[in-house]
């Protein structure tokens, strides 16, 4: 989101999948997670990544500055990395091929073509008058009270790597 964090990888991916386990749920806090298998060794980074175990023998990096989740990587699979979709610099190329673990798919997923929707888009920090709006909107008090979401902290994180 920042852009202090940024990758790039020659070739096809491996593999484009959802993910709908509890594991990606809760460090996403999202009801799925979009990833892009690549091999580990055709990945080119550039800027600082933290790195969290959040189960044994499996790491999720992020970026130190917005919090931005980057990637999964466990020894499963040992030679792939799956790289979150979100990072994409332009998400409407990717289609995912998989979903994996729909035992724990939310249910309500289904209904989304019959409910409501909007094409209200969600605000920008770094434009104001997109931020002025919302706060005027439904929930604009939350909003107000922090205007700049990367200010908010989860807790504790371990340095792995």
């Amino acid at each position: 989101m920042c852009g202090a964090v940024r990758w790039s990888a020659p070739g096809p991916a491996r593999r484009k999948l959802v993910c709908h386990c509890t594991d990606c749920q809760r460090a996403t806090s999202a009801p799925f997670t979009g990833f892009v298998g690549l091999h580990h060794e055709t990945v080119t980074w550039s800027g600082e990544i933290n790195h969290i175990e959040s189960s044994e023998n499996t790491w999720r990096g992020f970026c130190p500055t917005c919090g931005t989740r980057l990637y999964f990587r466990s020894l499963r699979w040992p030679s792939e990395i799956h790289i979150h979709a979100a990072t994409l610099s332009d998400g409407s190329l990717y289609e995912p091929t998989a979903e994996v673990v729909r035992r724990s798919r939310a249910g309500w997923l289904n209904k989304l073509d019959a409910i409501p929707n909007t094409t209200i888009s969600m605000p920008n920090p770094r434009r104001p008058k997109m931020q002025a709006y919302w706060q005027n909107y439904d929930g604009g008090a939350a909003l107000a009270a922090h205007p700049d979401p990367r200010q908010e902290h989860c807790g504790e994180t371990r340095r792995v790597r």
